[in-house]
């Protein structure tokens, strides 16, 4: 059972990545709990749903479908 998941985010330079992270982990966790509040119980990570790491890189030299790409190559994986 995969531990982790991808995603290719684009947001505006003025947005910092650590508060991109944050919103979306804060966001969706909400969201989760509120739709399976039972789940919460089971105390992930003392009752949050994600773990408190995270990675980040930016593309570099890669092209978007390269990393499109590998993402999609995960799920079969």
């Amino acid at each position: 059972m995969p531990d982790h998941i991808h995603l290719l985010l684009s947001f505006k330079p003025k947005y910092a990545p650590t508060n991109v992270v944050k919103a979306f982990k804060g966001g969706s966790a909400r969201l989760f709990f509120e739709l399976h509040p039972e789940i919460k119980v089971q105390k992930f990570w003392g009752g949050h749903l994600w773990s408190p790491s995270y990675f980040m890189s930016t593309l570099g030299d890669m092209s978007k479908e390269t990393v499109e790409n590998y993402i999609a190559s995960q799920r079969k994986a």
